[in-house]
């Protein structure tokens, strides 16, 4: 939900900036963009470290084949804390920026850009304290936002492997282990494209921090474009790879996607209704007779098991 929330906002804005040089929505548009880019980065950093913790649990559980369904209040409560921690961590961005205007020296055309550079107009206390954030964002980015979900998800995978290795189970091979492994790719394919995604964005920011003053605003304004490129890449394949890789997730999206194109009409239902009826009572006709028996058995007067 919330990389389509960047796909649906975040990129219209920023093409319409790069073919008009105007800002859509303004000051609001520089302050909103990097605050829901920052949070989305957060969002997914969080949710690897719980699908990591999860995973660990399960290989440590005493019964994990026994393990009862996560109740939905439980999800939802972890996801709340994921989602509203990312956005108290990202409000900094919202004083960070604010919109500018330069003249091109070609064209003499009033261009609109943002601008990372906290409002005077702020009280002293939060301005050095944005102040601080932006001194430090470089390194907190590639802390928090890069090296914690990748080593996170690393070392949550190698005791995982660690400990299936050391205990030989007897459910080994069964449908139970094949979820699991399954689950396990799909940890390992998105911490993948999360990192070759945000990886560009953090060389650039190291790299800008020591040499931006050697760096022409054409070239920065075009590493960040690539940076925005790459974070809507990221947004766009992550929900497609979660779907191919977590097969009962994507067995049902497409059964939903079916229902929503076809129309599920009564004539249909009731079609299908009575296909499933006919397979089960030939399963259950299979079951009950299609055993050897010694005898024929006995007419009852309550009617076939059927």
């Amino acid at each position: 939900f919330w990389d389509f929330l960047i796909l649906f906002f975040c990129l219209p804005v920023v093409i319409f900036n790069e073919i008009t040089k105007k800002r859509l929505l303004g000051n609001m548009s520089c302050r909103i963009v990097p605050f829901m880019e920052v949070s989305s980065l957060g969002v997914t950093t969080f949710s690897l470290c719980a699908l990591g913790i999860d995973r660990f649990h399960m290989a440590t559980s005493p019964q994990a084949s026994a393990r009862p369904i996560e109740q939905c209040r439980s999800i939802i409560a972890k996801l709340a804390v994921i989602w509203v921690g990312s956005m108290m961590l990202s409000v900094p961005e919202i004083l960070l920026w604010q919109l500018a205007q330069d003249t091109s020296p070609v064209s003499g055309m009033v261009t609109e850009y943002c601008t990372m550079k906290p409002s005077s107009n702020l009280p002293e206390s939060i301005y050095s304290l944005v102040l601080t954030y932006q001194n430090a964002r470089m390194w907190w980015y590639f802390g928090c936002y890069f090296c914690l979900p990748i080593l996170f998800t690393v070392s949550c995978q190698l005791v995982t492997r660690r400990i299936s290795g050391t205990e030989k189970t007897e459910c080994r091979g069964t449908k139970h282990s094949q979820c699991e492994s399954h689950l396990n790719c799909t940890i390992i394919g998105l911490t993948i494209i999360y990192g070759l995604c945000t990886m560009p964005e953090n060389i650039c920011n190291i790299v800008v921090a020591y040499m931006s003053p050697d760096m022409s605003k054409q070239t920065l304004d075009l590493l960040n474009l690539i940076n925005q490129f790459f974070l809507f890449f990221k947004c766009s394949v992550t929900p497609v790879l979660l779907l191919c890789l977590c097969k009962p997730l994507g067995q049902a999206f497409m059964d939903c996607c079916c229902c929503c194109c076809e129309g599920c009409s009564p004539d249909t239902a009731a079609s299908e209704g009575s296909a499933d009826s006919k397979l089960k009572t030939e399963m259950s006709s299979s079951i009950f007779f299609d055993k050897p028996r010694e005898s024929p058995p006995p007419l009852l007067a309550l009617g076939t098991p059927c």
